[in-house]
């Protein structure tokens, strides 16, 4: 007797956007669902995955040359941002536009470290290069060297690498040595003393940097200096007068991952953020586990990717934490190379994180609240319009594998439905990988509109407006036979829009074999 068989019904089951960030720690087998292998462009927001922004020229005209640092200058009633290049100038980079003549020139480098002061004389902005006499500016550059009251005495400023204020304190760290030098209180000139930490370092090397540590979470009897030496060595003083025993005295010793780069701190809230061989680590839970609890780091789930970036390009210029609260983000520049840099961003409130690309940027600042960075020619406004000056964005992802509810059956996939959120005619593309294989399965990207009328398209009291965001979700073929799939979505957006919310998945299921 013939044995009828019923056709395998088609199952539809919808995953989440990928809100868990990317995961560059787990397994693949053992991945949150919620989570990323990759995820580039694509921002975990609290509830969806948006598109990250573009950015504008803000200041252009520096032609051929690099911008490698950005400073920014807070007076009493007005501000200013100083750029500065590889060609050892020097331009006012406030004004959006063609920029100017160089305010300063004839300068070794453009690689900056700087502080602002604020004295009863004014506000200033100090910064050293380790190649040239410090720049003080006060809304006009001066020189160490042009005289009262900008002159330092005692130690070059053309040595040192770091400048840092600490209790009132100008402090400089002078390069190749274990020395850091300070001035009296509330002055941006006069007699240097030495403060020597070679007695105290066990590991010899030489300082790289000096922060303040707050660990009142704000500024006062908390306030303690964390100097770093280029072995990894965290030496922490407390009090305000390095010359007096009674007020100045050593905390302790640590060892932590070596620092990375000049620009290795970030205040970050109550605590300091330190870029190291083991990740971004929080200055308190770093002394705590002196490298025996690597989830201390606040870059653990990206672990292996920091390390793989320290690893072959832990020597470029370009390391840099930047905050930028206005859209929750912190972002740690990974200089790949000169002209093709990334950035690797945690969204602040969730902690969860994702790669940029297509931001050539040499280094970072915030600037009257709007994030900004330097590159080969211009100064670019971050995180601002839908494309990047003008051109394209493309993001794409690929989710946690998933077993979508059974791990012992196989299964046939065979469509696949990316939902978003949009203002525009995205391009998009869905697709499946199966069973732990993350070959690039794209193919060319399908170009989705949502319903109702597009802006400066339709015909003016005719046509029916649509929402902010609309809805689109578009089926797409997808391919594969396996226990487990990630969804993969790719789109290219220009001055648009897009939000992913979920993506549902088709498929039959097989037998266990």
């Amino acid at each position: 007797m013939a044995i009828s068989r019923r056709p395998q019904e088609a199952v539809v089951i919808s995953v989440p956007a990928p809100l868990g960030g990317w995961n560059a720690r787990d397994a693949l087998a053992n991945m949150d669902p919620a989570d990323a292998i990759s995820l580039e462009n694509w921002f975990p927001g609290t509830s969806n995955v948006q598109m990250r922004y573009g950015f504008s020229n803000h200041v252009t005209g520096i032609t051929g040359e690099q911008v490698q640092s950005l400073m920014v200058w807070n007076g009493a009633t007005s501000s200013q941002m100083i750029a500065a290049t590889d060609a050892g100038r020097m331009y006012n980079a406030g004004t959006a536009g063609a920029v100017g003549a160089a305010q300063v020139s004839s300068l070794s480098n453009g690689k900056w470290q700087y502080v602002n002061m604020s004295t009863t004389a004014g506000n200033y902005l100090i910064a050293v290069n380790g190649a040239d006499k410090a720049v003080i500016y006060n809304g006009t550059y001066h020189r160490d060297g042009d005289g009262a009251p900008y002159d330092v005495a005692a130690v070059n400023t053309v040595d040192c690498i770091n400048v840092n204020l600490h209790k009132n304190r100008l402090w400089f760290v002078q390069e190749n040595s274990l020395d850091a030098w300070y001035l009296p209180t509330s002055a941006i000139g006069g007699t240097a003393v030495k403060f020597s930490l070679n007695s105290i370092a066990q590991f010899g090397g030489a300082l790289v940097a000096m922060y303040t540590w707050t660990i009142d979470a704000g500024y006062g009897v908390d306030d303690m200096a964390a100097f770093l030496t280029s072995e990894g060595e965290v030496i922490v003083y407390r009090g305000s007068d390095p010359a007096s025993a009674s007020t100045w005295a050593l905390v302790g010793v640590w060892h932590i991952g070596r620092p990375i780069g000049n620009r290795c701190g970030l205040k970050y809230g109550g605590d300091l953020l330190l870029i190291t061989q083991d990740g971004v680590q929080p200055m308190s839970g770093a002394l705590q586990s002196s490298r025996t609890a690597p989830r201390v780091s606040i870059t653990d789930k990206i672990r292996k990717a920091v390390s793989d970036a320290v690893t072959m390009y832990g020597g470029n210029f370009g390391w840099e934490l930047i905050d930028f609260p206005q859209a929750n983000q912190l972002y740690l520049n990974v200089p790949v190379v000169s002209g093709a840099q990334e950035q690797y961003v945690m969204n602040t409130i969730t902690k969860n994180w994702c790669k940029f690309s297509g931001w050539d940027a040499n280094c970072f600042a915030v600037f009257d609240d709007d994030l900004y960075f330097g590159s080969l020619g211009f100064v670019g406004k971050a995180w601002d319009t839908y494309a990047d000056a003008g051109a394209s964005i493309t993001g794409t992802a690929i989710q946690a594998f998933n077993y979508l509810g059974n791990r012992s059956q196989q299964k046939q996939f065979t469509m696949i439905r990316p939902i978003f959120f949009t203002d525009g005619s995205p391009s998009v593309f869905g697709g499946v990988n199966v069973d732990f294989d993350t070959a690039d399965i794209s193919t060319t990207l399908q170009s989705v509109t949502p319903a109702g009328a597009l802006w400066d398209t339709a015909v003016w009291d005719t046509a029916l407006w649509a929402p902010d965001l609309s809805p689109v979700a578009p089926w797409q073929g997808a391919q594969g036979v396996g226990y487990c799939c990630a969804p993969r979505v790719k789109a290219t957006v220009t001055a648009t829009r897009i939000q992913w919310a979920a993506s549902d998945i088709v498929f039959r299921r097989g037998g266990v074999l």
